[in-house]
This record gives structure tokens, sequence and C-alpha cells, in this order.
């Protein structure tokens, strides 16, 4: 487990308030919300794979948005801000990425993975092997 002296130095402030605080970036001033290349997004925090391309779609929410996530994530309730929504986390990291929504499209399964941009780092398939994800090529092979 990363201190999180270390995670401080390692992050930037935005990445480091959204996975070790809980927090919530700016809809529409993130990175990914509205990002197309192939490729893997994992934990800015432990690198663990979390949602592919693949799984991603627009949701107009100002987000990234994923139908599933390529292995199970944390999951727990959240009643912040008088609300009741399900916070997600990566299991491996522990970093808070952001919500589970019950609102996604019905022919994707009906869930809408609302994640932070801060909580990602994006590998373009084409580094997949060069990064040590070559495990993951075939998912992006038809």
């Amino acid at each position: 487990m990363i201190k999180k002296e270390d995670l401080k130095k390692k992050l930037t402030p935005i990445q480091f308030h959204v996975t070790q605080e809980n927090g919530t970036e700016r809809p529409f001033e993130n990175p990914f919300w509205d990002y197309h290349e192939a490729g893997l997004y994992v934990d800015i925090v432990s690198g663990e794979p979390l949602f592919t391309s693949l799984d991603k779609f627009d949701s107009s929410c100002g987000w990234p948005s994923f139908a599933k996530p390529i292995e199970q994530l944390t999951t727990k309730l959240d009643r912040t801000f008088g609300m009741h929504r399900t916070e997600v986390r990566s299991k491996v990291g522990d970093s808070h990425l952001g919500h589970l929504f019950t609102d996604g499209p019905i022919e994707l399964g009906g869930l809408r993975y609302c994640i932070n941009s801060a909580s990602l780092r994006f590998i373009p398939v084409h580094q997949l092997e060069k990064e040590g994800y070559q495990a993951y090529l075939q998912l992006f092979k038809k």
C-alpha cells in the first residue's frame, strides 16, 4: 500500500483529491468525458485494469461512462450531500473512481459507471504490450 505522502508527490492535486478524498472533478472539464480512442483505462494509483473503450458510451453527463468494468469493483453506499448513491472503488488501489447508476443503455445492460477522469490512466491499444497489459489485447480483436 502506497503511503498518502508518497501519493501526494506522485499524483496531481485533482487526482489525489478524487482518488484519496472521494472528490469529484468538474463535468465536461476532464480529459476522458468525450475521448474515443481504443484502449484500456487503468487505476491511476495502482495500475489495475478497470474499463475498456469497448464498454464506454456517451451519457452526456460530462464524465466518462462505462457499461461494465473488466473485473468486479468494490461498491459501497454513499450518503453524502443528502443523496443515496453507490460509490465505485478499485479493488487493489482502493481508489475512489466515481458512482454506479442504473440509468445506462438497456442494450448494454442498463448500468452506468460514471467515472472521474482523474482516477484513470488511459493506455492506447497499440501500447498495451509495451506497458505490460498484453493480456488485454485479445479484448480488442474481432
